[in-house]
């Protein structure tokens, strides 16, 4: 285990957990659903950076060096102390946003991670919307999905964080978060976004709060 990893476990079990159970009582539906190991991409909406830690925290303190959270190179390595934190501390797999340049493959690096039997963590809407709010699902999980249709794709809901820590906000401030964890699809093909789009939407409805526009 590296001096990173460690960080990492301390981060995580020092910090993100408390502040998850404790602060804002994350409430977990489905649990038994998670996978144990990888290759498997979770596709969740996206509404917060706790995003990220909430369904990294899911996963045992052992696991998290082989869970990846697929995130936007150029917002999170513009400046040294960002790309500190996301890739050394959380461990991010950043990746260009739109098409390859000079024939170099934007998602090379999300299939190796999957090859390499990661769990990899994908918000299809791209970026952080307003809180209770989705956004169309971009099709970059979809060619993801197609390119390995053996591994499965996990649907997950979050309702909350964009309340804790919407866009634009630096202090989180509390409020009840759910995480509602769907059952796995597999055989990406025709249709597969519309269908992965409808499973989060579906998990929307076992929140205390059903309204999802």
């Amino acid at each position: 285990m590296t001096s990173r990893d460690v960080l990492r476990l301390l981060f995580f079990a020092l910090l993100v957990r408390p502040f998850l159970l404790v602060a804002i009582g994350l409430s977990v539906r489905h649990r038994e659903r998670l996978p144990k190991d990888g290759p498997v991409i979770i596709a969740a909406n996206h509404n917060s950076h706790l995003d990220t830690l909430a369904l990294m925290a899911l996963f045992p303190l052992a696991k998290l060096r082989k869970v990846r959270a697929v995130a936007a190179a150029d917002y999170f390595l513009r400046n040294r102390w960002l790309k500190w934190l996301a890739v050394d501390l959380i461990g991010i797999l950043p990746i260009e946003r739109g098409t390859g340049r000079g024939g170099v493959d934007p998602l090379a690096q999300a299939v190796a991670a999957l090859d390499a039997g990661d769990i990899l963590i994908l918000f299809p809407e791209g970026s952080r919307g307003e809180p209770e709010m989705r956004q169309a699902f971009k099709r970059g999980v979809g060619y993801i999905a197609r390119r390995r249709p053996e591994i499965p794709v996990l649907p997950v809901f979050l309702r909350g964080f964009g309340k804790v820590l919407p866009k634009g906000d630096h202090l989180p401030v509390p409020f009840f978060c759910d995480v509602v964890i769907g059952e796995a699809m597999t055989g990406a093909g025709e249709g597969f976004m519309q269908r992965l789009e409808q499973a989060v939407d579906s998990l929307a409805g076992e929140t205390p709060s059903p309204e999802w526009v």
